[in-house]
């Protein structure tokens, strides 16, 4: 199932490259319509559900919401500066920066192997996004948009499997979503106006980013991040490298640069590291 997941993760870059629909409304429309398809499933777990539901533990998807819907607008913008590889490559580093943010939510000591690990990544980072230094290049602007995007979804990730634990999948996902698309709705109004006509070509995209990264993808690695370790999850969805680097192809045949392969050996060494050292101590 997690296979899965990190697979219709992995289709996102290629529809939001194709959308030329305003970033903060494509992110928007795409978690407000997750949420029609995901309401029958809300309503039924709800109404089973026998403990007390209210304002209280809505709350508890607010906040996760929120940085579900800087990722997505962030990651929507930088797409569009920056190859699909390079972009996927970035923005599935989570593993590098995981470990502190489960020491924020869980205060899970880091030790020096994970701070190695972390350094390495963060290295091959560098190296890929900041080689050529110039706040003008559109490939560097693009870069530094998805290194954020990559801080919000490690965040958004480890409040998950904190909230989510606390109440059923449906319950927590549901209002995440809906609270995720108004704030990202609201965010759009002071750069677009969201009562406009729409292509067929946009509209469609809008429904395939809701069914299949969204409501399919994040969906299915937020009840991964209940039943594994954090970095288990984070890990597993380094596959979405290969499968957007592959399409990337295909759809627009973009070949990875030379320091893309550089900073894949730097990322997965750091990565390799925090995983074996991790086995060592369970």
């Amino acid at each position: 199932m997690l296979a899965f997941g990190v697979l219709c993760c992995s289709t996102a870059v290629i529809m939001i490259k194709v959308s030329d629909e305003n970033p903060y409304l494509l992110a928007a429309y795409r978690l407000l319509i997750a949420t029609l398809f995901m309401l029958p499933f809300f309503l039924r777990e709800k109404n089973s559900y026998k403990l007390p539901y209210g304002i209280r533990q809505i709350r508890w998807s607010i906040i996760p919401g929120m940085l579900l819907g800087l990722h997505f607008i962030t990651w929507n913008m930088g797409i569009a500066l920056t190859p699909v590889a390079n972009a996927s490559l970035i923005v599935n580093a989570t593993p590098a920066v995981m470990p502190f943010f489960l020491w924020i939510s869980f205060r899970e000591r880091i030790n020096r192997v994970e701070i190695l690990g972390t350094l390495l990544a963060l290295t091959g980072l560098l190296v890929l996004g900041f080689a050529r230094f110039d706040v003008n290049d559109p490939g560097f602007r693009g870069h530094t948009l998805t290194f954020l995007s990559m801080l919000f979804l490690a965040a958004y990730l480890a409040l998950g499997r904190k909230n989510s634990g606390r109440l059923p999948l449906w319950l927590y996902m549901w209002p995440l979503y809906l609270s995720a698309g108004l704030f990202c709705l609201l965010w759009a109004l002071p750069f677009v106006n969201p009562i406009k006509s729409y292509s067929l070509t946009n509209i469609l995209l809008f429904f395939g980013l809701a069914i299949i990264p969204t409501f399919g993808g994040h969906t299915i690695l937020n009840y991964s991040m209940k039943n594994f370790r954090g970095q288990v999850v984070s890990v597993a969805n380094l596959g979405q490298i290969i499968f957007s680097a592959v399409m990337g192809y295909f759809f627009f045949r973009e070949i990875p640069t030379p320091l893309f392969y550089l900073t894949a050996v730097f990322i997965l060494a750091g990565v390799i590291i925090i995983l074996l050292h991790g086995y060592r101590q369970r």
